[in-house]
């Protein structure tokens, strides 16, 4: 199996070196280590690349809502604390001992939060415009 250095994973995927760490640093995407620590990059990280970047172009979503989704997927906690969030349902307090729930939680708060400042100052607006007709 042949794998790709940084240069040559960029020169094949549409991305530069450095968005290949920031992608990397998202969890997008986490390519091997040479005993040097160089980041190696193998066919399935070259295609998920790829369609990272197909997924971009195409969608015009951002690499942090991808990021996103992919926590969702991998963090159950925050997963059902998301669809409780949408639902209304306040969350749950973590469960003891539980690594990463209460930041978590403390940001989808924290979400929740501006979500209800930004529609109560939208609909302030909506009513500014209604008096002013």
């Amino acid at each position: 199996m042949e794998l790709a250095t940084v240069q040559e994973a960029a020169a094949t995927t549409g991305w530069s070196p450095r968005m290949l760490r920031y992608v990397e640093q998202r969890g997008l995407v986490v390519p091997r280590r040479s005993s040097a620590g160089y980041r190696l990059y193998g066919p399935a990280e070259l295609d998920r690349l790829r369609t990272l970047r197909t997924l971009l172009d195409e969608t015009g979503l951002e690499l942090s809502d991808v990021a996103v989704a992919l926590r969702l997927r991998r963090e159950r906690a925050l997963h059902e604390a998301v669809d409780g969030w949408l639902d209304g349902v306040p969350p749950a307090p973590p469960a003891a001992g539980a690594a990463g729930s209460a930041d978590a939680l403390d940001a989808l708060r924290w979400d929740q939060e501006r979500h209800l400042r930004l529609l109560r100052s939208g609909q302030h607006s909506r009513n500014n415009v209604k008096e002013a007709q």
